[in-house]
């Protein structure tokens, strides 16, 4: 419900504040935008009069007001919330931006006599106390060391985009407010660059849009997100001003006009401008030397299921790689008469031990992936084969699996296994010899938006990892661009490829007219 007497009292005690920095000895009028957020963030309770939302996510571009406002909310939880000994912490990938928005609140309060007053600061360490209620505003670090075991009851977490893990937003968000009545989370960030979509801003983008298309997928979170979307047109100025709420305000339009002139000369600056004054999300990164991730990702199409290709010939491709790590098998259907199109399916295992320490060590969402069904995790800590054999076994009572190409290393025992069931299991030497002719095929299929793989996250993943090696004659085979990275689904692919392939060649013309003698 909402109480106008909790939300007025948050809007009093900010606009009861003046500026810093350009704006300085000017009053804090909250913009309409900045308005409704505050009263929607402080106002809306819970039956037991406190605050119903427990996260609120600001994603917006720059030079909008985002961190005078983080700043001021900073404030008002350390200094009007009514929360004896409370502890709010600024947070940011390193200590320097985490500052920022703290600098702007001492400003604020060097402007303010009843607060300074009542604060002490102590500028070195980042520090402010509240002598009436000994509750503290701090600067933290980027790293977590320390950091478990805080009773916070705020958190104003910068720029959450540049955050290269999700470790130290899951040590001060889950968990933490635990012992308080009210903490809140206040997450203030602009659109990342993140080709893999594998940051933690990105999951938390994902689902700011899922609780904007409905509420109930969780009461507590409350998302703004002020941007326009990837196909929208960039010169417009209309869009200029949707995805600026502060235009006019904090920013004039003759500087965005500027900075549009500036970006016809420079593609560079174009892709900041779309990150930065519109909110787009990027996907910079070039890809691998084979595919790049713009044409993989043009290529994506429909999800491609079992059921969708129920009764169609397919060609299985093994990368059982090593237990401890990711295996992967994929499915590739080749195109029939009234489907032009390739398809791809891909499986994806990894142990379910010591997963937390998979994922600092890859830096990818291994939990994220799994929950949303694109990999599977298996108890203990080595890959179980049996979890892939009876998944082959599975799918083969739906699909035809002509073939299965297999990478030999560590998986003769598999494939003996599976050749007992019926499979007809065939070796894919690693080499460029074997691997180039799939490689320049399925490299064909995307470039023409032929292939078709769903988008699955993993095998995206996997791409972006890949590198190639060539020969002396210009052979290619797939490598690892980077030690930590996994190109495991990527090459399933190519095994499935190598096979299908062979299936695919025009019958020699021997076999329709015999060999001609003179």
């Amino acid at each position: 419900m909402f109480s106008k007497q909790h939300a007025q009292h948050a809007m009093d005690f900010i606009q009861a504040l003046k500026h810093g920095g350009n704006w300085r000895g000017s009053s804090f009028d909250l913009l309409k935008w900045q308005n409704t957020l505050v009263k929607d963030v402080f106002g809306t309770v819970k039956a037991n009069g406190y605050r119903q939302y427990v996260t609120s996510y600001l994603e917006i571009p720059k030079k909008n007001g985002k961190t005078e406002l983080a700043a001021g909310v900073g404030l008002y939880l350390t200094c009007g919330d009514g929360e004896q000994g409370a502890e709010v912490y600024g947070v940011a990938t390193d200590r320097q931006q985490a500052s920022i928005a703290f600098d702007v609140a001492v400003e604020m309060v060097d402007q303010c006599p009843a607060l300074k007053k009542r604060i002490k600061l102590t500028l070195s360490q980042k520090h402010m106390l509240y002598l009436p209620t000994h509750s503290i505003y701090k600067v933290f670090s980027g790293e977590t060391k320390g950091k478990h075991g805080y009773k916070i009851h705020g958190v104003i977490f910068d720029e959450l985009h540049e955050q290269t893990n999700r470790e130290l937003y899951d040590i001060l968000t889950f968990g933490s407010g635990a012992s308080r009545m009210q903490p809140l989370y206040f997450l203030i960030t602009t659109a990342g660059d993140d080709p893999d979509r594998k940051s933690i801003a990105w999951g938390v983008h994902q689902k700011a849009l899922r609780v904007m298309e409905n509420p109930d997928v969780d009461p507590t979170f409350y998302p703004v997100i002020y941007g326009i979307d990837e196909d929208a047109d960039p010169a417009d100025e209309k869009n200029w001003k949707k995805a600026n709420p502060s235009l006019g305000e904090t920013i004039t339009i003759d500087a965005v006009r500027r900075e549009w002139t500036a970006v016809q000369t420079d593609p560079v600056l174009e892709r900041k401008f779309r990150q930065l004054r519109l909110n787009q999300w990027l996907r910079t990164k070039s890809g691998a030397k084979w595919v790049a991730l713009p044409d993989w990702d043009a290529t994506s199409g429909h999800v491609p299921t079992l059921e969708k290709l129920k009764g169609r010939d397919c060609f299985g491709g093994l990368d059982l790689s090593s237990k401890i790590d990711l295996t992967s098998f994929v499915l590739l259907f080749p195109p029939t008469a009234e489907d032009p199109k390739w398809h791809v399916i891909a499986y994806f295992w990894l142990p379910e031990d010591n997963l937390k320490d998979r994922i600092k060590r890859d830096n990818v969402p291994y939990d994220r992936w799994a929950a949303g069904g694109f990999m599977k995790l298996t108890p203990g800590n080595v890959v179980d084969y049996n979890f892939i054999k009876k998944a082959i076994i599975d799918a083969q009572k739906e699909v035809n699996i002509v073939e299965i190409g297999f990478d030999p290393w560590n998986a003769q025992q598999v494939a003996t296994d599976l050749g007992e069931e019926g499979f007809t299991m065939v070796e894919i030497r690693q080499g460029a010899k074997s691997m180039s002719g799939p490689m320049k095929e399925l490299q064909a299929l995307i470039l023409q938006k032929l292939l078709q793989h769903g988008g699955n996250p993993v095998l995206r993943w996997n791409l972006g990892n890949l590198d190639i090696k060539a020969d002396e004659n210009e052979n290619i085979r797939p490598v690892k661009g980077k030690s930590t990275g996994r190109i495991d689904g990527i090459v399933a692919m190519i095994n499935a490829m190598a096979r299908a392939s062979v299936y695919q060649e025009e019958p020699s013309v021997y076999e329709s007219r015999g060999v001609l003698t003179f």
